[in-house]
């Protein structure tokens, strides 16, 4: 998990002896204070899990790294001898792999002393011209969504001190660079006429919400 680089050192006052190995003098030093300062400093966590990869060793990649992806050593890929990880949403780089978020949660259980997580982004997009009809019959979502919590809750029955969890998200936005080309929300946005609709996966929410 890259999120090492941050979880690490707010555990333990110091960042992994691989990322000390790779970035060597580039990498800040902590001071005796700071490391007091940062270690155990956290109430929770916020965990932002939608998508899985395999990665691949590239240790043969320029030497003297001038970036911080030269630095990860590797690459990530989407399949293995062929046969890709999982079905693709929308996105170029979101593939849906449910159980990746049973090892996300549990490598923090298990690395990080269980400490209290949120997760604090989980969910798929559309693609941002679909139509109301279409948008609405977001079936593959609906399936996302319960599996990725059903794989969660798998996660939290081993023992993963997780306490809250958020999709995302409730309505279809403005994406980041990708803009309105995407829809992750589970309440259509009619951009245009200024009029939101509940979509399959948000009937779905809400009976389970209900404990129905």
């Amino acid at each position: 998990m890259w999120d090492g680089k941050f979880i690490y050192p707010l555990t333990y006052g110091y960042y992994p002896q691989s990322i000390q190995d790779i970035v060597k003098e580039r990498l800040p030093k902590f001071t005796n204070d700071e490391v007091e300062l940062v270690r155990g400093s956290y109430d929770y966590l916020g965990i932002n899990q939608y998508t899985t990869y395999y990665v691949k060793d590239n240790s043969t990649t320029n030497p003297k790294p001038i970036s911080y992806q030269d630095d990860w050593l590797v690459e990530y890929k989407y399949d293995r001898n062929g046969v890709q990880i999982g079905p693709r949403a929308h996105s170029d780089w979101l593939y849906i792999v449910p159980w990746g978020l049973y090892k996300a949660v549990t490598y923090v259980k298990e690395n990080y002393g269980n400490p209290i997580v949120f997760l604090s982004e989980n969910g798929m997009d559309q693609s941002g011209n679909v139509t109301l009809p279409k948008g609405l019959q977001d079936t593959q979502r609906r399936h996302f969504y319960h599996n990725y919590i059903s794989e969660l809750k798998r996660a939290i029955d081993d023992g993963a001190s997780v306490i809250g969890y958020f999709a995302w998200s409730l309505l279809d936005n403005f994406e980041w660079r990708i803009g309105y080309t995407s829809r992750f929300g589970i309440v259509y946005v009619d951009f245009k006429n200024k009029k939101c609709f509940p979509k399959e996966s948000a009937r779905w929410f809400r009976k389970i919400l209900q404990g129905s």
